[in-house]
Order: structure tokens, then sequence, then C-alpha cells
């Protein structure tokens, strides 16, 4: 297996430092804008080699792949450049994996109420072809989107017989502080991809309006407050409608009534995003400033603190994880929250990298050694949901980074 990692930035340091240890290919090709950063990231191991790449250039992509005999393309960028990285490796004949999938563009008449391109639309557009040619595109298999789907295929095998509810519930208890530990504002993850899923229209699912745009419909954002209880010490945190892959990719493989995504945002950050919608800060559309055109989203994220910098400022946890509701194999009501949480503390001493981005970047390179060694195959464009979840769970646990089950009240 020799891989092209597109992204040099939190997530795709993060791979390369997780994949280093691992034996499972023959080289990974580092590739980003800036190549300093590419090379940066590629010191680690003596089998990768930092390059160059101009991530929104299908063509630039195919010729990177072909230069470097690449079997497998990693994308670990903001989703705006994932079909020129998805096509680019369709040209050059190589496999694909991404951590969240092509972009969503709201209904023009009822944004609030109606689907209109769905996340991942533009990429299953093309399934036919990828499955065509025998050729893999494994989509959303980072954290979440990701590890969430893996354990909604594990509750389906193993431990519900009907599923009322897929609910994806994200949350954490970092805190980032200054250098006089005064706490700040620093989100630990790409702003840029935030804005995006947090402002635009979250989508639900529901088996009984399959008869509506497959299911599928939104709401507005931050809707459906919930407080939910996040384990390990994390504790209670208030959750909102979100729109995510996971609530497009569930029902496609995983039998259930509803689909949802709720993410744990908290007041301040809910308020900064509100105020950045209302600005217009928030648009991708370039304005003129001075003489020269820039996005007012690449503003916004271009002032605020690299999440890849802020790891030795930050404590707490983060957890990801799947509440699934419905009956379960003894035909008794259950209630089961499937999650994974990952202590910055631990990511940091064990990896130099926080443990946002660590624990989005562990499960790509878990689902590629996956791959190599033949335990997961298939073509076209996939889901995590299409393959068996216990070879990934014990994988992920054979990495150092244990997943758990805590059951509620049904």
């Amino acid at each position: 297996m020799r891989i092209l990692l597109v992204g040099a930035g939190g997530v795709g340091g993060a791979f390369a430092a997780i994949a280093a240890r691992r034996d499972f290919f023959e080289q990974v090709v580092v590739a980003d804008y800036d190549e300093a950063k590419a090379q940066a990231a590629a010191a680690v191991d003596e089998r990768y080699v930092g390059v160059r790449i101009d991530a929104s250039d299908a063509a630039a992509v195919e010729a990177v792949c072909r230069e470097h005999r690449i079997s497998h393309v990693m994308n670990a960028v903001d989703p705006v450049f994932n079909m020129a990285l998805f096509d680019g490796a369709y040209a050059a004949g190589a496999d694909y994996v991404d951590m969240a999938m092509s972009l969503s563009r709201p209904h023009p008449e009822s944004p609030y109420e109606k689907v209109g391109v769905k996340l991942g639309d533009e990429q299953f557009a093309k399934a036919a072809d990828w499955e065509a040619s025998g050729r893999l595109a494994l989509v959303g298999i980072g954290v979440e989107p990701g590890l969430s789907d893996v354990f909604a295929r594990y509750a389906a095998d193993h431990l519900f017989s009907e599923i009322e509810e897929l609910g994806t519930r994200d949350g954490a208890n970092l805190v980032v502080t200054d250098d006089d530990g005064n706490e700040m504002f620093a989100p630990s993850f790409s702003m840029w991809t935030t804005i995006e899923e947090c402002l635009n229209p979250p989508v639900v699912y529901e088996k009984a309006r399959e008869d509506v745009d497959g299911g599928w419909f939104t709401t507005a954002p931050f809707s459906e407050p919930e407080v939910f209880d996040f384990p390990e010490g994390i504790g209670p945190v208030e959750c909102v409608n979100v729109e995510h892959e996971e609530v497009l990719l569930m029902p496609r493989w995983v039998d259930c009534k509803r689909a949802t995504f709720k993410y744990g945002l908290g007041d301040e950050f809910i308020t900064i995003l509100k105020v950045l919608h209302t600005l217009g800060l928030d648009s991708t559309e370039k304005v003129r400033v001075k003489g020269v055109e820039v996005s007012p989203r690449d503003v916004v994220a271009a002032c605020l603190p690299d999440p890849a910098t802020i790891g030795p400022k930050m404590t707490g946890k983060t957890c990801a994880g799947l509440w699934v509701t419905g009956t379960g194999k003894d035909g008794q009501p259950r209630s089961t929250y499937l999650h994974h949480v990952v202590d910055n503390e631990w990511s940091m001493r064990e990896y130099g990298h926080q443990c946002v981005v660590w624990q989005t970047a562990v499960n790509p390179v878990v689902a590629l050694e996956l791959i190599a060694n033949g335990t997961w195959s298939g073509a076209g464009v996939l889901g995590p949901e299409a393959f068996d979840a216990v070879p990934f769970l014990d994988l992920l646990t054979e990495y150092g980074s244990p997943w758990g089950i805590q059951e509620l009240e049904a």
C-alpha cells in the first residue's frame, strides 16, 4: 500500500504520527499546499516523503498519484476540496478515503424544511463508476462521521433486533487557556469546517417519511436542544442538531426508524457562530478588501489559533459516540451509548497531538490497515456501515484506545 496523505494540518499530522507506528504500508507521501508543512509532518518516519500539492486541482492530484505510484489517496483537508481529490484519485487508478463528504447546498426555497443537495450526493452520484472499476471509495471514516458509523453497524449486528433511533452525540469538557491561564476561545477542530456544518440546515432522517426525499428533511440550525450526560467525567452537555454525514450514511446500510446528529457546542460557541452569520463572516464568497479578494470565512479561520498548536494549552476529554434506542436481542427495550473517549493529556504525552485531531485521525489509519490486510474489501462508494465492525473495534483497541458501552435507562 502506497498512501498519498493530502493535508498536513492538525488531522494530517496526527495521521502521520499514528501510522508511523504501524507496518501495513510501503510509503506515505505527505502532500500540502505548504511544502514545508508537508515535509515537517513527513519527518516522523523514514518511509514518508513531503511534497507540494494543489488539492483544488484534480489533474494535479492525478499527477502526484502517478508520480509516486499511489494506491490509496487519504483526504485530510477541508471538504471543499473533496471532489478534486475524489476525481483525481479515480483518474489515477487509486482507491480513496476521506473523513467528511462532498458539501451540501441548502434547498433554494425551503432550506429549513427540505433537503437540497445533500452531503455526499456528488460522491454517491459516481458510485456506479467506482463499482464498475472494482475500486473502493471509503467515505466518512473519521471519528464523526466514521467511528459512530462503525458503532451503528455493531449495534445492528450484535445488540439490537430493532432500532428506533441512531443518535450520534458528541461532547467534551475541553478548556484552552492563554499564557496567563485565562480561558480563551480556540476551536479544537477546523473552524472552516465547523462553520460549514453548524450553520447549514441540520438534516434528520425518519423512515416514516421515506416517500419524501428518501426520508431526509431539515430543521433550523441549533434546533432541538437536549442535555446529554457524557461518560468518564465529562458530564452533562447541551447538544443541538447539526448537519453531519452520519445521518446521510447510516440509513443506507442500517435499518432504523430515525437518525440524528447532535453536537455539544455550548452557549458561547453558538453565540459566536450566530454573530458570524449575522455579519456575513461565514460566507465563502470572496469580497474585495483594499484591492485584495478574500473569503470572509477564510479570514475568520486564519485569525484563530491553528487547532494543531493548541494541545499544550488544552485540558480535558473529548467523547464521540452513538446513542442507540430500540429493542435488544432479548426482545426487551434497550438504550445504549457506544462511545470513545480520548484524554488530551494522554494524546499529547503519547503522540504530541491534541485529542480532537488524534481521535479523528486514528480511525482512517485503522481502516486503511484493515483494507491493506484484506479484512475490509469492497467496490463502489461505501460508508463504514458497509463493513464488519468487530475487526475495526478490535484493532482500535489494539492501537491503545479502547471503546466502551454504557447502558442507559430504556
